[in-house]
């Protein structure tokens, strides 16, 4: 698949390429992001050069993972970091980070509800995962205020960086977004 932009109105959504890769490299140096994120750490130059010329474009090209740079429309500064990693027939999962500068305007609340909309619209899915570390509540904050409904704790179903760690689930449906499905979803009888 060609890459798209999105936007909100508040956002531009696009690829990230080459031309990139300082603005990711110098935002990865946040140690929040390292901790709580999957990316190496220490992160160099050669991981945001990676990330940008093979890592983005592959993933939009065999369609296994659809990554967007977030920026600010009028000076195309990055906002953030935000990709959609097909796990299953209709399912994707929602990871995201924000550059330091720009946490707590809701930003990533917007990108992940325009990812999710676009997902669902786009892509034949019908539900979008998110997951993080326990702990991570900022990533948690978003998610809910993105919509997402909390599904519990998983034991030991993440690895960041060779430890693994408990995480919390959740899931977005089309219908939270008053969106129609791919696929017919009847709600299971919980027994009461």
């Amino acid at each position: 698949m060609d890459p798209v932009t999105l936007t909100t109105a508040r956002l531009l959504l696009r690829t990230v390429g080459p031309h990139d890769s300082d603005a990711v490299y110098a935002a990865a140096q946040d140690a929040d992001i390292q901790r709580w994120t999957t990316i190496p750490s220490p992160y160099r130059p050669e991981h945001a050069r990676g990330f940008t010329s093979q890592l983005v474009p592959d993933g939009w090209t065999d369609g296994s993972m659809f990554t967007f740079g977030v920026f600010l429309p009028e000076g195309e500064e990055l906002v953030g970091m935000l990709a959609l990693t097909m796990r299953s027939l209709g399912v994707t999962e929602v990871g995201f980070w924000a550059a330091k500068a720009h946490r707590g305007n809701g930003y990533i609340t917007e990108a992940t509800i325009a990812a999710s909309r676009w997902a669902f619209t786009h892509l034949s899915v019908d539900r979008v995962e998110w997951r993080a570390e326990v702990g991570n509540t900022a990533s948690r904050t978003t998610a809910e205020r993105a919509g997402f409904t909390m599904e519990g704790t998983l034991r030991s179903a993440i690895n960041n960086k060779g430890v693994r760690r408990d995480c919390w689930v959740a899931s977005l449906l089309p219908s939270d977004l008053n969106l129609p499905s791919t696929a017919p979803y009847i709600p299971g009888n919980d027994g009461t």
